[in-house]
């Protein structure tokens, strides 16, 4: 290597792009081994929802965060953090190159730059009377506070998340500063690792069918018996990880909330959505290599020999 620095790779993109079967095949080109970035593979039991890569499919190569917590655990940016940095130092230790791939774009940041998540002292009291708020005049009044003090915030912050809502508003309470200018100043920094960080990428038409085929195999693969599964453990939609696509829309149908038609036609257009949000993200990230899937034929020996170029210009092999 050519810096002190340690080398980390990063293989991201929207969701259905193809991510798995590359980050596999690199990591047996490269001696690597697999940091999982998803908010959902992390959990026992979410196999299909979640499109996790299963241990016959991983041909051998290491896999890190993947079926660790169960649905009940909390599962967030920090906690992935402490464990990606955990898993780091064991692939590091083995002489192997890490390898982060998944779609969770702020996760991936957070570990990049060592982003410090650092909070200021609890405020109960604080975090009780905005909590108050929301429930007696609603999220969108919540919201709308915090348009006022953090606009920046407001804007990347759904008004359904009351969790993320109090925390900024608490931060400005307590630091008379924006968290979003505290997150911008962290962004700034420089990381530690000597990275490549790639962006898989298709034609929008193109990805949106990949996402409609996969929503129908995860039910021709059983989806909906795995939801019903979670359901009778006692799982619900009050938990983070049962908010995750293609559980909420199917627990929904199941609660008689919505039918299962519904149920379907939300779960292909909100995983569209995604789709379009997770690219939005990854615009705005620096030193970024996008991988335009069209541009290499939708061949992935190419794609694989494009990655592979980057890394030994790098001087890495």
């Amino acid at each position: 290597m050519k810096t002190e620095k340690q080398p980390l790779l990063i293989l991201t993109g929207p969701t259905a792009v193809g991510k798995t079967d590359l980050s596999i095949a690199l990591a047996k080109r490269i001696n690597g081994a697999v940091i999982s970035a998803d908010s959902m593979q992390v959990y026992r039991g979410m196999d299909i929802g979640s499109a996790k890569v299963m241990p016959e499919e991983m041909q051998g190569v290491d896999h890190y965060l993947i079926d660790v917590l169960d649905p009940e655990d909390e599962f967030h940016v920090v906690r992935f953090q402490e464990m990606a940095k955990a898993a780091l130092k064991e692939i590091y230790a083995k002489g192997q190159i890490p390898i982060v791939a998944g779609g969770t774009g702020f996760y991936i940041q957070a570990l990049l730059y060592d982003i410090d998540f650092t909070e200021q002292e609890e405020d109960t009291a604080l975090r009780e009377h905005y909590a108050q708020i929301a429930k007696e005049q609603g999220n969108e009044v919540l919201h709308e506070m915090l348009k006022k003090v953090d606009p920046a915030s407001a804007a990347i912050i759904h008004a359904n998340n009351v969790k993320r809502t109090i925390r900024a508003l608490e931060y400005f309470e307590k630091t008379g500063e924006p968290i979003s200018k505290h997150n911008e100043q962290e962004r700034a920094k420089e990381s530690p690792y000597d990275f490549r960080y790639f962006v898989l990428n298709d034609d929008r038409a193109h990805l949106y069918e990949r996402i409609d085929r996969r929503v129908d195999l995860m039910l021709e693969h059983g989806l909906v018996e795995e939801v019903k599964r979670l359901r009778a453990k006692g799982y619900h939609k009050g938990m983070v990880s049962m908010q995750g696509l293609g559980y909420k829309e199917i627990l929904s149908w199941l609660d008689g909330e919505i039918s299962y038609e519904e149920a379907i036609y939300l779960l292909k257009r909100d995983t569209r959505h995604f789709a379009k949000r997770q690219l939005t993200w990854f615009r705005r990230e620096r030193d970024v290599i996008w991988l335009n899937k069209p541009d290499y034929d939708y061949d992935d020996s190419k794609i694989l020999e494009a990655i592979l170029n980057e890394i030994k210009a790098g001087g890495w092999l």
